[in-house]
């Protein structure tokens, strides 16, 4: 299936915190989904098995969460929904994108080097007292590279 772009005025954002409760042990709510989706830049693309939030304003966009149910994962989904946010975000005129990540997520971080991004930084405790690795690509997206 292809990612569709989500429609606030069309698609309903339970099934995006439906989607993340299966993909998180702490999955964010309907609610606090519906707060970032009517922020400035942010936009959604979605399947049936996942979906893929970002934001963009001027040059520069983030992943603000990537979520693939479990029985979905390994498939590519993930790959298509950074590949399409990235994509969109570029057309938006970013240049570059950024995202957070758990420094203990090996399958995540495997993921995110897969299409080109490097490791720019660090945020302590980010995670409920894990560290994180903030990551960094140009777009459009590069060959993979290895994390340093």
């Amino acid at each position: 299936m292809t990612p569709a772009l989500f429609d606030p005025t069309r698609d309903d954002a339970a099934h995006l915190a439906a989607l993340h409760a299966v993909a998180f042990p702490d999955p964010w709510s309907n609610h606090a989904i519906c707060d970032l989706l009517a922020g400035p830049g942010v936009f959604v693309f979605f399947t049936d098995d996942g979906f893929v939030m970002g934001r963009a304003v001027d040059d520069e966009a983030e992943i603000l969460t990537l979520a693939v149910i479990p029985a979905a994962r390994g498939r590519g989904l993930g790959r298509a929904l950074i590949q399409i946010l990235a994509t969109h975000a570029q057309a938006m005129g970013a240049a570059s994108l950024f995202l957070e990540v758990g420094h203990d997520n090996p399958a995540a971080l495997a993921l995110y080097a897969g299409v080109g991004f490097e490791r720019v930084g660090q945020r302590k405790g980010y995670y409920d007292g894990r560290d994180a690795w903030v990551l960094k690509t140009s777009l459009p997206l590069s060959l993979a590279r290895k994390f340093a």
